[in-house]
């Protein structure tokens, strides 16, 4: 299975749980690591989290994993809050944060931009409205390759 699809059924199966829970998956990373690849989860619930949240979400995670068992190389299951630079990756979420800095990495350019740094303006119709320095960037969320927030 490859790394994406990993991810997406990451993405596909933790969700549910996690909402039942009280969390919210943020982001899911699955890449390489010193012993075999490392399965990374970022959470967050109302009131942020804390290293028992972390805690209790591995287990219940690696418990959902096991029984599922469709990651079919050895890794490492790492939870952790999104910290203060959090990946910004749902419509829901650049409603959420609206009126704050971002940094974006694009996969196309957009008007000769690859990264654009500013305050978060937006989000209507697939788009997301960036004002950078006075210049106003409206980019498709299928066009990012990333999105956090500059805090």
């Amino acid at each position: 299975m490859l790394a994406n699809e990993v991810i997406e059924r990451v993405w596909e199966e933790v969700t549910p749980e996690l909402n039942e829970q009280g969390y919210e998956l943020v982001e899911v990373d699955y890449a390489p690591g010193t012993r075999g690849r490392v399965l990374r989860l970022y959470i967050d619930r109302e009131g942020g989290v804390t290293l028992d949240d972390c805690q209790r979400v591995s287990r219940v995670v690696s418990n959902l994993l096991d029984r599922l068992d469709f990651i079919e190389e050895r890794y490492v299951l790492e939870v952790s809050s999104p910290g203060f630079d959090r990946p910004v990756r749902k419509a829901a979420d650049f409603d959420r944060f609206q009126g704050e800095r971002i940094k974006l990495v694009l996969a196309t350019a957009v008007e000769g931009r690859k990264r654009i740094n500013g305050v978060l303006k937006g989000y209507h119709d697939g788009l997301v409205t960036v004002d950078s320095d006075g210049t106003i960037y409206e980019v498709h969320i299928e066009n990012l390759k990333k999105a956090n927030l500059d805090r």
